[in-house]
């Protein structure tokens, strides 16, 4: 009787042992899948530099164009909200 709780003892030690050992291997595994993962989006993320000075020229022309075409429109209901304010006591 007590050899065979032993061997229970034992064969389940021996369970444990390849389900932890299964467990680490396929965690490591994950972990290198990952981490290729991870290099390949750094590598495909370095992004298009002249795209990006384009975005950014065109935006700077586009707001230089509206500013200056709404500037003196903004400016009047501006000093016209504040002068109304300023005759209110």
């Amino acid at each position: 009787m007590l050899t065979k709780v032993s061997e229970n003892v034992h064969g389940f030690k021996a369970k444990k042992s390849e389900i932890l050992m299964a467990i680490g291997t396929r965690l490591t595994i994950l972990k290198m899948e990952y981490q290729s993962r991870i290099a390949q989006l750094i590598v495909d993320e370095r992004g298009d530099v002249p795209g990006w000075v384009l975005v950014v020229l065109m935006t700077t022309g586009l707001v230089t164009g509206i500013w200056t075409i709404a500037a003196p429109k903004i400016e009047s209901l501006l000093r016209g909200s504040l002068d109304s304010m300023n005759n209110v006591h």
